[in-house]
């Protein structure tokens, strides 16, 4: 029988079985009253049999404050709506008539238990109240579900709906015992069975020793000043040519995505350019650049300004070619387009392409510190080397992958922000 209706006509299986349920059948006599105007609102109804007159109270100024409705029909929805909890109609049995009565509120529990499908199911009940009973769109607001995806929750409590999500299931464990085996490995191959291959690597336990000593032997630990300043001079040099690979990347990218003469003319030099490993580049940056900071910021802008562009173009070519006839068929310019189909669009792609943009700059900063850097972690790399501090290039190597990991994350947060849409759809997808 729910499988008849409009609210519930298209909703799953098991959700239909559930709402089955919890629904009482009942019987009214010819000329009988269901319900009158103030009434609670505590139960909706589903005609299985007979017809019922349905008469809108004045106030709601409904187009058609008369309608009757048959086999099939919903009425009693009132309590699905917002600030509602008392009848706005009355409704009689113009003859003998068998209904299926449902809680608003159980049913309202039902739905948040599955948020996408009792989504849905509330949509197709706002149409119906709009459509078929001619309400007025202002006053057929239904009521939201309570569950932990609906429309109207924050990107924060989007964020951390990913994360419960993730912590539940196995990922987190699997990952800590990843870390395990890494860790054990390094640990027995060096310490324990003296590998040929090892021989010259720091121990694991050296390191951990050198990395949180107060006194550290070669003057680098966790207490020392001169750490936090290698780490805050190379996230300041990487987010400077982050930002400036954001915004030209981005761009460049929609650009070349949207523009095809643009792309004819540009991309054969783009492609010629992007494979050039980044220390070919040095001797030109230090040329060109008088300052060492200026040329160590170039070099990790470089490397992140193809990956970010890349992705944007990719991101605009993968737009489908409906949305944008669609967009001009409703009247929308070419430069209308682009701001609400080609960069919406185009976000899911820009987003992966910046991840991928800001560990590119990391490395990238590390290559160009090596070589033309005075302060940063890949100072610190290059110059434990040529000291044989072995135990301080692992720490300015563990470091620099604990603090690029934490940036890709904060790119990753930004992205939930600009695209709560997306992150419904993983976190329903449970990813």
């Amino acid at each position: 029988m729910l499988r008849e209706t409009t609210p519930f006509g298209e909703a799953a299986e098991a959700l239909l079985a559930r709402i089955a349920a919890i629904a009482q059948p009942a019987r009214y006599a010819a000329g009988s009253r269901i319900y009158s105007p103030d009434d609670p609102a505590e139960d909706l109804f589903v005609v299985v049999s007979g017809r019922v007159e349905h008469v809108m109270s004045p106030e709601l100024r409904a187009r058609e404050a008369l309608k009757r409705v048959a086999r099939g029909g919903v009425f009693g929805w009132t309590g699905l709506l917002l600030g509602q909890n008392r009848r706005l109609a009355t409704v009689s049995a113009t003859e003998p008539t068998d209904v299926l009565r449902i809680n608003t509120e159980a049913l309202l529990g039902l739905l948040a238990s599955e948020p996408l499908e009792g989504g849905r199911v509330l949509e197709r009940f706002t149409s119906m109240i709009q459509r078929e009973f001619t309400v007025p769109a202002l006053l057929a607001k239904v009521r939201r579900v309570s569950g932990p995806l609906t429309e109207e929750m924050s990107s924060l409590s989007l964020t951390m709906y990913r994360l419960s999500l993730w912590l539940r299931s196995p990922r987190p464990y699997l990952m800590v015992i990843g870390f395990a085996l890494f860790l054990g490995f390094w640990y027995l191959a060096v310490e324990v069975w003296k590998l040929p291959r090892f021989r010259e690597m720091p121990g694991l336990t050296s390191v951990v020793k050198e990395w949180f000593s107060p006194s550290p032997t070669y003057g680098l630990s966790i207490y020392t000043a001169e750490y936090y300043q290698h780490i805050l001079v190379s996230i300041w040099r990487v987010t400077k040519a982050f930002c400036l690979a954001t915004v030209l990347g981005v761009s460049f990218g929609l650009l070349l995505g949207w523009s095809r003469s643009f792309k004819e003319y540009v991309f054969p030099l783009f492609e010629m350019l992007r494979p050039i490993p980044i220390l070919a580049w040095v001797p030109l940056a230090i040329v060109m650049f008088i300052a060492t900071e200026s040329a160590v910021v170039y070099l990790a802008f470089l490397a992140s300004f193809f990956a970010t562009a890349l992705n944007t173009m990719l991101g605009v070519q993968s737009i489908d070619e409906s949305y944008l006839r669609a967009a001009t068929c409703l009247g929308a310019n070419r430069r209308q387009v682009f701001r609400h189909v080609i960069i919406p669009g185009a976000l899911p792609f820009i987003f992966t392409g910046l991840q991928i943009s800001v560990g590119v700059s990391w490395f990238s900063l590390v290559a160009a510190e090596m070589v033309s850097g005075q302060y940063g972690l890949g100072y610190v790399i290059n110059t434990s080397y040529m000291m044989v501090r072995y135990p301080t290039i692992i720490i300015g190597m563990a470091t620099l992958g604990i603090v690029g990991y934490i940036t890709s994350a904060l790119v990753r947060i930004a992205g939930d922000y600009l695209m709560e849409w997306r992150v419904r759809e993983l976190a329903l997808a449970d990813r």
